[in-house]
């Protein structure tokens, strides 16, 4: 039965859980993301629009969550065998990860107040204007956020190219840890 907290050897099932659900969200926004972009405008954009937003606020809630549990819970050490440089690039790419997980959904928020365009969470309340409407600003936070999307796609990448590396190659634990 997996533990849990984290302990010294892996992660906790909470840490696990908030890892997984978060990392198919986060992909399944990008990848509506990129589709959306490119619809004629209508109904199903519009939809695409409304899901994007509403589980884009998801992961916003849920990145809070999981600071605060990261903060309530020990790290798993990264193995003493690894490379120094290698340490500073995975502490890196975490720092950029949750910079980004909170970055992109309050750009995408503040591109729905500069369009003057709510924001609904599932039905259930909806968001106050982060901006007043502005158009101007509204094309600038775009650029933000398509830009900011981008990084997190270069993140995901590195990210699973390094777990997969030290699975396959290094033969080490860094990416059983993360799993049930």
């Amino acid at each position: 039965m997996l533990p849990i907290k984290n302990t010294l050897g892996r992660y906790g099932l909470v840490t696990m859980f908030l890892h997984w659900l978060m990392a198919l969200i986060i992909i399944g926004l990008l990848i509506v993301g990129l589709y959306m972009v490119d619809l004629p405008f209508g109904m199903k954009r519009l939809r695409f629009y409304g899901w994007h937003k509403e589980f884009g606020i998801l992961i916003l809630m849920l990145v809070c969550i999981r600071l605060a549990w990261r903060m309530g819970n020990m790290t798993p050490p990264m193995p003493v065998e690894m490379p120094r440089w290698q340490h500073v690039a995975a502490v890196a790419v975490h720092y950029a990860f949750y910079f980004l997980m909170v970055a992109l959904p309050i750009t995408g928020w503040m591109i729905s107040s500069a369009s003057g365009l709510s924001v609904s969470f599932f039905g259930l309340f909806v968001l106050p204007d982060f901006i007043t409407p502005n158009e101007h600003w509204r094309i600038l936070l775009s650029q933000i956020h398509k830009w900011l999307a981008y990084g997190l796609i270069a993140a995901i990448c590195g990210h699973m190219g390094a777990a997969l590396l030290h699975h396959f190659y290094y033969k080490d634990d860094i990416l059983r840890r993360m799993l049930p």
